[in-house]
């Protein structure tokens, strides 16, 4: 599932912005405070309105009043997320819009409106597979039937609590087919909060084992995982950290005989290997996103602010193609940026930067700059066309 444009509004800075026809790969650049993080937390929040509800995930972002963009009125506004993306239903690949309304009443969060919508046919108007309002509403249950009209389609009505997603309850069945998929889509995305101190050191090895964390704290567990399991892409890695890190000869998750797991760190210099918190910590992150980017059954959606930190500028360009990679492996990615090295490895339909004019936040593609678009033609890089201040209301200092 690849997720095609995202519109918001009364979310926090972006008061109404509309972005569409997203690549699978795509990297935001913009001033501190121009959106970036929230732009990532749309996701972040949809996960966690799944996970609980929606007042713990206005409650985590500091209540309804913080999160409805300045200016609004708590009382009558509302924020709105819609989502648009292509999924294969029955063999056809099609165009499936989630769209999500929350307001307050009372003081308490209410989901005002949540639907899940796609066209059964070639023509008409897309149909309501999933219609809620205030906790009450319907989805159908045999929507795979398209040999059957819209009068003939089953609905079975159903309520919720008013601060509760309906997707998190019919999700969790199969006959509720498009719910159930876009719970899934939800659930698996990865939004990394990736923390280095959180990665070193000894693990409980009965943890979590086969996708690292957003947090990275599992790391040793991951790849001992990819060490037995997947022996091949575990050797991918190790060879590229070799090339990348001077040297790293080899890494290995070692189980103690107190029973937990830890990474250690081989330097051709030396016979005894290094336990993790002797190491760099670009060497650490480096092996987190080595380990993320190969794993072997990508996540739908990956979110990753500001890769390029603790890192060497020249592994910029190498680190973006991994990030391609995996993309085209099947998980959509999104990045933040302030490197122009990472810019520098980029096509022009890749980026996009953010502008604060305000206090409302704005989304300018670099393919629709005609001007940036004419430079790239004839061979600039969109890392020195950033510094050079082309992206305008961008500034890269």
């Amino acid at each position: 599932m690849k997720i095609e444009s995202i519109r918001l509004k009364n979310f926090k800075a972006f008061r109404d912005v509309h972005l569409r026809d997203i690549p699978p790969f795509l990297v935001v650049v913009g001033a501190n405070g121009s959106g970036k993080s929230t732009l990532f937390d749309v996701f972040g929040f949809l996960h966690d309105c799944l996970k609980g509800n929606v007042r713990q995930a206005l409650d985590k972002r500091g209540r309804f009043a913080e999160v409805l963009s300045r200016g609004c009125d708590p009382n009558q506004d509302l924020i709105q997320i819609e989502l648009q993306y292509r999924m294969e239903i029955s063999g056809v690949e099609r165009l499936v819009t989630y769209t999500l309304e929350i307001g307050e009443r009372g003081g308490a969060p209410v989901v005002v409106k949540e639907l899940l919508r796609y066209k059964r046919g070639r023509y008409g108007s897309p149909y309501h597979f999933l219609s809620f309002a205030n906790g009450e509403g319907y989805a159908i249950t045999n929507e795979e039937e398209f040999n059957k009209s819209d009068e003939e389609l089953e609905r079975e009505q159903q309520r919720v609590a008013a601060d509760t997603l309906a997707i998190k309850g019919l999700g969790q069945f199969e006959r509720f087919k498009a719910a159930s998929a876009f719970r899934r889509l939800i659930e698996n995305w990865h939004v990394s909060d990736f923390h280095i101190s959180a990665a070193r050191g000894r693990k409980d090895a009965a943890g979590a084992t086969e996708h690292l964390s957003e947090s990275g704290e599992n790391l040793p567990l991951v790849a001992r995982y990819l060490h037995e399991q997947h022996s091949a892409v575990f050797q991918k890695i190790l060879a590229t950290m070799t090339r990348r890190v001077p040297g790293v000869s080899s890494v290995e998750p070692r189980l103690m005989d107190d029973g937990y797991l830890t990474l250690r760190f081989q330097d051709g210099s030396f016979k005894t290997p290094f336990l993790d918190r002797y190491v760099s910590d670009g060497t650490i992150k480096m092996f987190a996103y080595l380990v993320l980017l190969h794993d072997p059954k990508p996540h739908p959606l990956l979110c990753v602010e500001e890769p390029e930190n603790q890192l060497y500028p020249q592994l910029m360009a190498e680190l973006a193609e991994e990030f391609r990679s995996y993309a085209k492996r099947g998980g959509q990615v999104f990045v933040t940026t302030h490197s122009p090295d990472f810019l520098n490895a980029l096509e022009l339909e890749e980026v996009c930067w953010l502008v604060k004019i305000q206090g409302r936040t704005e989304i300018h593609r670099a393919q629709d700059n005609a001007q940036i678009a004419a430079y790239v033609a004839e061979g600039d890089q969109l890392g020195y066309l950033w510094k050079q201040g082309f992206f305008d209301g961008v500034d890269p200092r």
